[in-house]
């Protein structure tokens, strides 16, 4: 990373679910759950993301997120906030949001349902990199948005001074692998794929923004300390025993399966808002036959 970029985290940040309780956040369960994502050892926390049902947050909702997890955290690890919108405006008034409530970074998703041109896209990323001091994430995730970041956009993408990092949950490795080569001295890139994480370390990813570490915390950050450290082998005989777990939570669209095993586990209600909604009852007969073992 070139000297006047700062890195945000390097290892494993947490995409934290956001627990309801009757329509409202559920600020209680919240507090709980960041606490126990920094005694586990987490190098960073992610709110307002996919995993956090960020498209469904109402106005208002995300600063008085970020504001709670930001005085929750108390410096202890730096805090990321979504702030993706198929509309520019938005995302920048969600921008500008998390960073007057005191998010440390942000997170962009690449532009859904209308996507945009090459052009658009470039204007589109640096309005919001421009709109605040704070560094920005991108995040490509094209099974989502129907639109995949390339490598000449990553290219320019990477001359913005606040555009310092890349979740990258397209899984194309080889992408990954090019851009690490490419653009590794502009932008820390992290994987968005927990089964992904000792291949992509292995291609020189700093880390990973991963939903499987709301449950077992412990153990993705043993796999991500393991690659850090060059052992892969070992890191991979790891990633082999909680894989089933990893893919177990995307046995239906995330968050629903994280969210409902946290509430198996008594660490927030089983309530989602709509679209989402609990699992069938034959994944939910299958997340508990994972997770009780």
């Amino acid at each position: 990373m070139s000297l006047h970029k700062p890195t945000i985290f390097t290892g494993v940040a947490t995409a934290l679910i956001t627990p309801f309780l009757d329509g409202e956040i559920d600020y209680p369960a919240l507090g709980r759950l960041i606490d126990l994502q920094i005694n586990s050892g987490i190098d960073a926390l992610l709110v307002a993301g996919t995993t956090g049902e960020s498209a469904t947050l109402r106005p208002g909702e995300l600063g008085e997120l970020v504001a709670f997890s930001k005085a929750r955290i108390g410096g202890r690890v730096p805090l990321l906030a979504g702030c993706g919108s198929n509309s520019t405006s938005h995302a920048v008034f969600l921008a500008k949001c998390a960073a007057e409530q005191g998010a440390d970074a942000l997170l962009a998703v690449t532009p859904y349902y209308n996507k945009a041109s090459d052009l658009g896209l470039l204007r589109h990323y640096r309005a919001i990199a421009d709109a605040t001091d704070r560094p920005l994430i991108l995040y490509n995730i094209p099974s989502r948005t129907g639109y995949h970041l390339s490598m000449p956009l990553y290219r320019e993408l990477a001359d913005h001074e606040n555009i310092v990092g890349v979740k990258e949950a397209s899984g194309d490795l080889s992408l990954l692998e090019a851009l690490c080569d490419e653009c590794g001295d502009r932008l820390d890139v992290y994987t968005g794929n927990d089964h992904q994480l000792v291949s992509a370390m292995k291609l020189g990813a700093q880390g990973v923004i991963s939903v499987a570490s709301n449950l077992i915390p412990h153990e993705v950050l043993e796999i991500c300390r393991l690659c850090a450290a060059h052992e892969y082998r070992a890191a991979g005989q790891r990633m082999r025993i909680h894989l089933p777990k990893m893919q177990a939570l995307f046995r239906e669209v995330n968050p629903i399966p994280v969210k409902y095993v946290a509430a198996l586990q008594g660490l927030c209600a089983p309530e989602y808002r709509l679209p989402l909604c609990p699992p069938a009852s034959e994944t939910a007969r299958f997340l508990r036959e994972i997770f009780e073992h």
